[in-house]
């Protein structure tokens, strides 16, 4: 009687966590997997957004149209905005995961509880900015009479020069790794803070005792423990790098958007937005979903490891 009435007990605890987990089914469905559906179904029709005709049935043409290498010229085709794309998340990503850790460890380290808050708050404080506040902060900074080039100048004792950060391409590009850096590194800092505070002191007290240096501590101990952490972070710095728009769009000023800040999302944007080509939007945002999702599980299969045990 008493396993049976324990079942009963579990059927409507289960019932019920159900019931409260329908809404934010609902939610989801709505505003995430609808979307998703919508955009692939979208993708193989020739639809525009303001006409009056029906859809023309394109299949594969809108994907066949997106890998054209006839169109590769164009700083406005999908190959471009690839390479845009790719160039943008590895001079972003890198840096972010490995000056993050850096500065976790550094402040983790710190024996004033009063500088370890002060620190990260202060780089936390640019993550709760909206992109376009960031952008616009680091424009000003960018003018040709701006901090940037003072800074810079001074530092390589090049007094006068500007460093045409928001019209030469190359340094288009610099200037979109630096605003996206500046504003998430503080985000990151504060997850591997959290991951570094989860690992037990005993185990540092006990390779102190055993003679270890900090060097061996951080390479054989801090840094395999903090695996799971390091996934988190590359994982969340990779999606957030891909699909940035935002900053590329306050670059943006009039006519066609230049071939350095171009990436995927901003090309889907001028698209299905300005040009309102929807179906060939669709399948860009198709390309990238795919991309992000690939991406995703391959890194965590190149990390797959056993569960960290302390």
């Amino acid at each position: 009687m008493g396993t049976k009435k324990y079942r009963g007990i579990e059927r409507k605890q289960a019932r019920w966590g159900f019931v409260f987990v329908i809404p934010a089914m609902l939610f989801f469905s709505l505003f995430s997997f609808y979307p998703i559906i919508n955009a692939i179904f979208t993708s193989f029709f020739d639809k525009r957004a303001l006409s009056k005709l029906p859809p023309k049935f394109l299949g594969l043409g809108n994907y066949i149209r997106l890998f054209d290498p006839s169109r590769a010229s164009s700083d406005l085709s999908f190959l471009n905005s690839l390479k845009s794309t790719v160039v943008f998340t590895l001079g972003t990503f890198i840096p972010l995961l490995i000056v993050s850790l850096i500065l976790a460890v550094f402040i983790s380290n710190l024996s004033s509880g009063k500088t370890k808050k002060f620190l990260q708050i202060s780089y936390y404080c640019p993550a709760i900015l909206s992109s376009v506040v960031a952008a616009t902060i680091w424009m000003i900074i960018f003018d040709p009479r701006g901090l940037g080039n003072q800074w810079l100048n001074a530092l390589m004792n090049t007094p006068g020069v500007d460093r045409r950060w928001l019209v030469d391409p190359v340094m288009e590009q610099v200037s979109t790794m630096v605003i996206y850096f500046w504003k998430y590194i503080g985000y990151f800092v504060i997850l591997f803070i959290t991951g570094l505070a989860s690992i037990p002191p005993t185990i540092y007290e006990a390779s102190t005792i055993d003679g270890a240096t900090k060097s061996q501590v951080f390479w054989r101990i801090t840094l395999p423990l903090l695996k799971p952490t390091v996934v988190l972070v590359s994982v969340m710095a990779m999606l957030q790098c891909l699909k940035t728009f935002s900053t590329q769009y306050m670059l943006y000023t009039n006519g066609a958007p230049r071939a350095p800040i171009n990436v995927i999302t901003f090309n889907i944007y001028v698209t299905g937005i300005r040009d309102q080509y929807l179906g060939r939007a669709s399948a860009m945002s198709v390309v990238l979903f795919i991309m992000m999702l690939l991406l995703t599980l391959l890194q965590f299969k190149t990390t797959k490891s056993e569960n960290v045990e302390y």
